[in-house]
Formats: C-alpha cells, sequence, structure tokens
C-alpha cells in the first residue's frame, strides 16, 4: 500500500468539501482530497444547479399559460430537449468533473479517486493508498439518496434525483414518492412539461417540515395544475411489470405510472466511512459536532452529515468555519438559530428558524403573525400565479422572531429580511417601524408583522 503524508485529508469534495481543501491548499497546507464520485459534488451535477433550470424553464411555461386575461394570448408548446440538452451542458459534457478536478488541483492539492475509509485517528485509505493526516481529517461526505424498504421496490428501475436529472427524455407519467422539497419541486417540473404526475407522501402533508400552511397552499396549486396528491397514504408495495410502475398505498388505492421517482429524503453511511474509529457513532443519523464543527481530537465535519440542513449554503457555511479553525484564525462559533431554506416550486416557499410547532416543543412562547401575498399591492397587481403568505413566529417574551415563512412569488428573495432578523434577533418593534417600499412584494412582511400585535 502506498503511503502519503499531508497535513489534511478532505473526505468528499463536495461544495464545502472542495471549498475547504482548496482553501487549506491556498494557505500553504499539504491537503489530500478525497472524492469517489465528482468533484463539486450533487449540486452542480444533480442538485441545487440543474433542478432550478429545470424549475426555471417549467416557470417559464406556467408564465406563458397566464398571458390570457393579462396581456393577450397564447399558444404555450413545451419542449423538453433544451432542457435536456442545457443541463448537459451546465453539467460539462454528460457529467464530467475535470474542470473541478483541475481547480483544486491547480491549487496544489492533491486528489484521490475512490472511497475513502478512516481506519487509524490520523489516517485514511483509499483503494491501495494510505493518506497519513499530520494536522487533521476533515468529513465532507454528504448524503445519498435513501431508499425505503418498500416491498416489491428493490431491483426495479425507480429514479432517485440523479437519473430524474439526467433524463433526456419526459415519461409520459410519473409516480413520486416523497413530498418534500425534492419530490415536490420535481414534480411540478414534469407535470408543467406534460407528464400526468402522481406525488404520494406518507406524512399528513406535503413539504412535511414546514407550516402546516405552505404544504396545504402547494397541495392546492398542485390540484389545481392536474398534479394528483396523495398525503397521508404510505406506499405499500411496489410492482412493475416491464412497462410501468403500480404503488399500493395504505388504504387500498393504487396509483399508477411509467416512472417512479423515490424521494424520500438522503441519509449518511458513516460505517462505510469508519467513524466508529474515532468514536463517531457510525449508526448515528449524523456527526454531532461543537461550534467550530470539531467531531473528535483532529476531525472536522461539515454539510450534510452534521444534520444542520442539507444545503449547499450550509455545507460553505461550514467550511469556512473549518478552514479558520484549522489554521488558528479568530472566528465565530457556529450558529443554527436561523437556518433558511426554499423549496422552489411555484409559488416558492422561503423559511428560516423555527415552525411554529417547534417554537411550542421548545416551551417558548408564541405570538404569530399572519398576512396574505394576494392581499397586498403587489399581489393583486400580480393577479395570476399569486398565491401565497408571509407567517411570523414570535417570542413574545423577547419581542423577537425566532422563525418565518414567505411563500409567493419570490418567496426565497422575500425571505432574506426575515432571515436577518431572525439571525440578529432584531426586535419585531422595530421591524413594525421600518420603511417597506411600496408596491413590492416583500411589503407583505410589514401586515404580518402589525399583526403580532
Amino acid at each position: 500500500m502506498s503511503e502519503h503524508e499531508v497535513d489534511v485529508v478532505v473526505i468528499g469534495l463536495g461544495p464545502g468539501g472542495e471549498y475547504a481543501a482548496g482553501r487549506l491548499a491556498e494557505a500553504g497546507l499539504a491537503v489530500a482530497g478525497v472524492e469517489a464520485r465528482l468533484v463539486g459534488g450533487e449540486c452542480p451535477y444533480w442538485g441545487c444547479v440543474p433542478s432550478k433550470m429545470m424549475i426555471r424553464a417549467a416557470n417559464l411555461l406556467a408564465e406563458g399559460r397566464r398571458i390570457p386575461g393579462l396581456a393577450g394570448s397564447s399558444v404555450v408548446t413545451p419542449d423538453w430537449a433544451p432542457v435536456a440538452h442545457r443541463i448537459r451542458a451546465e453539467a460539462t459534457d454528460d457529467w464530467d468533473d475535470t474542470v473541478a478536478a483541475d481547480r483544486f488541483t491547480g491549487k496544489g492539492g492533491q486528489l484521490f479517486r475512490g472511497y475513502g475509509r478512516i481506519t487509524a485517528p490520523d489516517r485514511v485509505t483509499v483503494g491501495g493508498e494510505e493518506l497519513r493526516a499530520r494536522r487533521g481529517i476533515v468529513i465532507a461526505t454528504g448524503t445519498a439518496a435513501a431508499i425505503p424498504p418498500i416491498p416489491g421496490l428493490a431491483g426495479t428501475p425507480y429514479w432517485t434525483n440523479h437519473e430524474a436529472i439526467e433524463t433526456g427524455q419526459l415519461p409520459e407519467s410519473i409516480v413520486v414518492l416523497g413530498g418534500g422539497a425534492v419530490g415536490a419541486e420535481l414534480a411540478q417540473v414534469f407535470g408543467r412539461f406534460g407528464a400526468r404526475v402522481t406525488i404520494v407522501e406518507a406524512l399528513g402533508q406535503l413539504l412535511p417540515l414546514e407550516e402546516p400552511e405552505s404544504g396545504e397552499l402547494i397541495a392546492k396549486v398542485f390540484g389545481r395544475e392536474g398534479i394528483g396528491v396523495h398525503t397521508g397514504s404510505p406506499a405499500e408495495r411496489v410492482c412493475h411489470d416491464g412497462d410501468a410502475f403500480t404503488v399500493s398505498l395504505k388504504g387500498g388505492q393504487e396509483v399508477t405510472g411509467e416512472r417512479l421517482l423515490v424521494a424520500t429524503g438522503r441519509r449518511a453511511d458513516l460505517a462505510s466511512l469508519g467513524a466508529g474509529t474515532v468514536g463517531i457513532d457510525e449508526s448515528a443519523r449524523q456527526i454531532p459536532v461543537d461550534g467550530h464543527l470539531r467531531a473528535a481530537p483532529g476531525v472536522w465535519a461539515l454539510g450534510d452529515v452534521v444534520g444542520q440542513g442539507a444545503f449547499t449554503h450550509m455545507s460553505m457555511y461550514h467550511a469556512g468555519i473549518v478552514v479558520a479553525d484549522i489554521l488558528g484564525e479568530e472566528h465565530h462559533p457556529a450558529e443554527q438559530h436561523a437556518v433558511p431554506r426554499v423549496t422552489f416550486t411555484d409559488p416558492e416557499v422561503g423559511a428560516v428558524g423555527l415552525t411554529e410547532a417547534g417554537a411550542r416543543e421548545q416551551g417558548i412562547t408564541v405570538r404569530v403573525g399572519r398576512s396574505q401575498v394576494p392581499s397586498s399591492a403587489r399581489g393583486w397587481i400580480h393577479k395570476a400565479g399569486n398565491d401565497g403568505f408571509i407567517k411570523l413566529v414570535q417570542d413574545a417574551e423577547r419581542g423577537v422572531l425566532v422563525g418565518a415563512t414567505s411563500a409567493g412569488p419570490a418567496g426565497g428573495e422575500v425571505l432574506s429580511m426575515l432571515t436577518l432578523a431572525v439571525h440578529a434577533a432584531v426586535p419585531a418593534q422595530r421591524l413594525g417601524e421600518m420603511i417597506y417600499a411600496y408596491p413590492t412584494f416583500h411589503r407583505a412582511v410589514e401586515g404580518a408583522v402589525h399583526s403580532l400585535s
């Protein structure tokens, strides 16, 4: 086995891992980056970027269909070909990571292809290579699609988000298992391009991690767009006859589709990583870390495996803290109270901090404020596609927001001011004293703030 001695070994070169490894290499450290799949990770190839390109295209179709009654007449003809072509071009010619790999090695890093396994507190093996880390190991392995143990599912040609993103041909019909952000976004995309779509969520609402109002809103929009919605209906069996899938639901209903997309969450594989070698519970769903992202002596963890939000922006945020800690630079400890998240359906659902139920579970004395986007001046002007609301969750004793939801056109952009308010604990009274530009979507925040009192 070949041995290599370096300062830091970074296992996983997704957005956060690549950023951390590159920054450390630029700082003059000897860095080994380990990646089993593509340098750059899930986000640029199968996640954030290509999915939002699909969503952009689908939203253009929806806007075209909204022209009648507002600006004339329109005939909209969907075509999947330019979408598939654009995604392949963005993924650097059919999912090739040469550019990203060269970007890392150009900064002085050493790239090792394969699955990294921690074999000692300062050692990682990759195939026939052993890497010894003088200063530390960074775990940035991310997560993979979690496939539920539904009878009949294993061995069928089901899709995960990878196959859904890579498809060059639109399916005639598709069943989506999972009504979270990924399932909801892709369901709407395929529906707007003309596929018959049915979405199945085992829990009682779509977007089950968000406010009930968010799930209700998206279910209403999906119903209007012809997307079948089954909530509170776990899948009990899957059958594939060679041409189509049949999914049997609790209660006896069956739904069918040419394709089956499994979007039931993601999981980390800590056992394959050898995390137990450094004292990490390999059966855990996430790696516990302190405010400096330290998981064990000489070991840091960042991104999805930390369990503070499976988002690229969290991975990059963590990476900055890890780099500063390894280099001995002064830095602010990681904070989790104002993690922003956006589901890029139409309307968008942006949220930050705690939901109302989450705040009550923590024993917070809650006060709630609400306003409706269609009732705002900008919502009335927007007319078609103006569904949405603002919901604020206030800690009544401290007078500050601990959570907020911004659902509507540009809901993720309106969220920015609410993220700042939660992050900086801006008193709700001060939010009520602000000047809100007229007529903007974010002006609906003002109405929600005033409804708190």
